[in-house]
């Protein structure tokens, strides 16, 4: 770990994949930086874990989104991490009679019917929320915002239209074996990082700013704040003088929630590798479950929005216990003594975080550039939610810490001497 100097050129808050992005576009350029990271560990919303001894799990990010675009894919090679592009286990690779395929294959028309219309709508320029495009009546509407839950973290009556239109999908998900956390946490071993170091003020009246932490006080000539809207939102981090801009762009982007859980599975020779599992609920309360994923021994549960902010609320486990209930419904009675807790995440509980990934609120679509543009030369920004287009993915988070650096590079200094 990091001893934390006394003054920097650059100070990077944060060691999520922006903040590591950043402090890798600045090395080799003479201007000295270093990451300050409230954690004990590197990655942030990424992190793997090893659940078991036969089970990997990443507790946050899992899946490299447009992977044909993704920068982290090279990374990935370069670092010597393995690839798997098998095909995503979501749309046609069901099992069990839970959800049959009719079913299935009317549950996708209603969804490819249901995202054209938002197309259709943002393609007109005006602002309004996702809900009002679900056709009146029609049954699948609460799976329909199911899905939603899993891909903005929010249902559709908390999302804008513009935003969710401009987010870029090539429709290639790649994963890493080892973990996607890891993957992460193994790119910022190259760069100077202090841990256990949380902000808890930046001072920018001065002449150089001013940053407070858990472990004293540093100055730097610039910052590149990379934190998750909800601490700025909540003014985790105080900025003296105010800055209400930043917090009015921060509100309007909120981190939704999305949050997963892992199930030992015993005998999985009984269920096929990279399954998928949900059922023909007809509700927006319901988890969708990948079996065996890697071929590892455990189910993989995934739950999102308002759903997964009650889950966490009920306490540590509710998560895996819901999972197991729903589970057993789909595939029988047989299967309760089969499952395992292993491990889940609790994004909104945890203090760094405070959610998972953003979305735009209705009428905010235009807060992702206010929340991303540089202040007075010496405040830069980054942060998966500062991405025009690759928001609430760790690649897009990765390219703005790149594109802070870059700022920070193009901007002469005012502190010299």
């Amino acid at each position: 770990m990091s001893s934390l100097p006394s003054r920097v050129d650059v100070a990077i808050i944060g060691a999520g994949a922006a903040g590591l992005g950043a402090a890798h576009a600045l090395k080799g350029t003479g201007l000295s930086s270093i990451v300050l990271e409230a954690r004990d560990r590197l990655g942030g919303r990424a992190h793997t874990i090893q659940a078991a001894p036969d089970v990997v799990f990443d507790v946050g990010c899992g899946w490299l989104h447009s992977a044909d675009q993704n920068s982290f894919v090279g990374i990935a090679q370069q670092l010597g991490f393995e690839l798997n592009k098998d095909l995503p286990p979501w749309r046609e690779r069901a099992y069990g009679k839970a959800f049959p395929q009719a079913d299935r294959d009317a549950f996708m028309l209603a969804l490819d019917q249901f995202y054209d219309r938002l197309e259709a709508a943002a393609r007109g320029g005006k602002d309004g929320s996702a809900d009002r495009y679900l056709e009146p009546g029609n049954r699948w509407n609460p799976m329909i915002d199911a899905i939603s839950t899993y891909v903005n973290g929010c249902e559709l009556d908390q999302l804008s239209i513009l935003d969710f239109d401009a987010y870029e999908d090539s429709n290639v998900n790649w994963r890493v074996k080892r973990g996607y956390g890891a993957l992460v946490a193994a790119y910022g071993e190259q760069v100077s990082v202090a841990l256990n170091c949380e902000v808890r003020l930046i001072d920018h009246a001065g002449k150089r700013v001013r940053i407070e932490t858990s472990r004293g006080t540093l100055e730097a000539d610039r910052v590149i704040v990379t934190v998750p809207t909800n601490l700025i939102a909540d003014e985790a981090i105080r900025f003296s003088p105010a800055l209400p801009d930043k917090l009015d762009a921060a509100r309007g982007l909120p981190l939704g929630l999305a949050d997963k859980v892992t199930l030992a599975l015993a005998e999985p020779e009984a269920l096929p590798k990279e399954g998928n599992l949900r059922g023909a609920t007809m509700r927006t309360e319901m988890g969708t479950y990948h079996i065996r994923p890697f071929g590892q021994p455990c189910i993989e549960g995934f739950f999102g929005g308002r759903f997964a902010q009650a889950l966490e609320d009920a306490g540590d486990g509710a998560i895996a216990a819901h999972s197991i209930d729903e589970i057993v419904s789909f595939l029988g009675n047989d299967f309760r003594r089969k499952l395992t807790p292993l491990s889940e995440s609790r994004w909104a509980h945890d203090p760094f975080a405070r959610g998972s990934y953003s979305h735009a609120l209705p009428g905010h679509a235009d807060k992702r550039a206010a929340l991303a543009a540089p202040i007075d030369g010496r405040l830069f920004f980054a942060g998966e939610a500062t991405s025009p287009h690759f928001f609430s993915t760790a690649h897009g988070a990765r390219d703005s810490g790149e594109r802070a650096a870059k700022e920070v590079l193009g901007t002469p200094t005012k502190a010299q001497g």
